[in-house]
């Protein structure tokens, strides 16, 4: 009973480095490639078809022969060709204005429709009047403009 037992613990522990391993997500260039720009064009690097291009897909596709992660490829890349072959700005300095940007003018657009919408309901509420009241404002009828149409209302509601 004890031999089944230790060999199947010592199985089990020889199992888990390699289930360890074989949840690391492997790179691939496809994953890569649409977050690498191309150096001379600027174009993502899946889309460019520059000599400079296919230089940079040889240079990811030998990191990704030596068994290297998708981050590890990245910062080679980073080490390689500078900072510029990344397909994101940096976090800092003025490239944060990449990120700032977009959120700033959705906030903005934001409080110009909910002011817009407040202003619009304040004067409906306050300045304008209904449609009903709109006529009652304008100028008085003519005695007999006004009996012709109690006569055509009256006979609209039979």
């Amino acid at each position: 009973m004890r031999a089944p037992l230790s060999l199947l613990l010592v199985l089990a522990l020889l199992a888990a480095p390699a289930a360890g391993l074989a949840a690391t997500p492997r790179a691939s260039l496809p994953d890569i490639e649409d977050e690498v720009m191309c150096l001379e064009c600027g174009t993502a690097l899946n889309v460019s078809t520059s000599k400079v291009a296919d230089q940079e897909r040889e240079f990811i596709a030998q990191l990704i022969a030596q068994g290297k992660t998708k981050a590890q490829v990245k910062a080679a890349l980073v080490q390689e060709y500078g900072p510029r072959v990344l397909g994101e700005p940096d976090d800092g300095g003025f490239d944060l204005a990449a990120y700032l940007v977009p959120i700033l003018v959705a906030l903005g657009a934001t409080a110009l429709v909910v002011l817009t919408a407040r202003h619009w309901r304040r004067g409906v509420r306050t300045g304008g009047a209904p449609l009903a009241g709109a006529a009652a404002a304008g100028p008085a009828l003519d005695p007999d403009d006004a009996r012709r149409l109690d006569a055509e209302l009256e006979a609209f509601d039979r």
